[in-house]
């Protein structure tokens, strides 16, 4: 796990149940190696597949998510957002700001259409604003501002991905709204915070009546 120090902004200590719903603050000089980040992203496809809907018409127990995604599929989601990262620093010229992800999670816990799901993905990645800015925040940021194209043209041309990422930076873990099963004018949410698959092309698709096969 990687250190953190935590700053409580009310000095009453809260009760665990209450934990998860205050603003920690974190400083942070660290790093997060390939592999960490691979970690932590299991640790968040564990939450999205614990959610996944099984067919009940499935004689089948649903199986682990280690039956149904790999190692590699794991590093290549990875790989993925790291692309994207150095394909926004390469389009904007300058590489995106710890405000810039400060302000994703800010609108991410604010806008989630499941805010129970997203606590339970704030808590797999430890409650740690830093980890929760990297491994959540970023994928979602840099994909929603880059053109298709260009996150396109990533996945083609860049093969050597930033093995680690070096910060100094203070994120506050942002409050979650409670909207699930409501509906909030002018908002929306990023499909890539509900483990949507991505864009596809030329692909054959075949509906159960229950769920989309592709």
């Amino acid at each position: 796990m990687i250190p953190f120090a935590l700053a409580q902004r009310d000095a009453t200590k809260p009760s665990v149940t209450h934990l998860r719903d205050l603003a920690w603050t974190l400083v942070s000089h660290t790093t997060l190696t390939f592999a960490e980040r691979v970690s932590y992203q299991r640790s968040i496809e564990e939450v999205y597949w614990r959610h996944r809907i099984w067919p009940k018409e499935r004689p089948d127990p649903k199986p682990s998510l280690d039956a149904v995604m790999s190692q590699a599929q794991l590093e290549e989601k990875v790989a993925g957002y790291m692309r994207n990262s150095q394909a926004f620093e390469g389009y904007y010229h300058r590489p995106i700001t710890a405000d810039e992800l400060e302000t994703e999670m800010d609108r991410i816990a604010k806008y989630s259409k499941q805010p129970n799901v997203l606590r339970e993905l704030f808590e797999a990645l430890g409650n740690d604003p830093f980890v929760i800015a990297e491994c959540l925040a970023r994928p979602v940021f840099a994909e929603r501002l880059l053109p298709r194209s260009i996150v396109h043209e990533a996945r083609q041309t860049i093969r050597a991905v930033t093995q680690t990422v070096a910060t100094t930076a203070k994120y506050t873990l942002p409050l979650i709204q409670d909207t699930e099963g409501g509906c909030s004018n002018d908002t929306w949410t990023a499909t890539s915070t509900i483990n949507a698959p991505t864009a596809r092309a030329f692909h054959t698709a075949v509906w159960t009546g229950i769920e989309l096969i592709i």
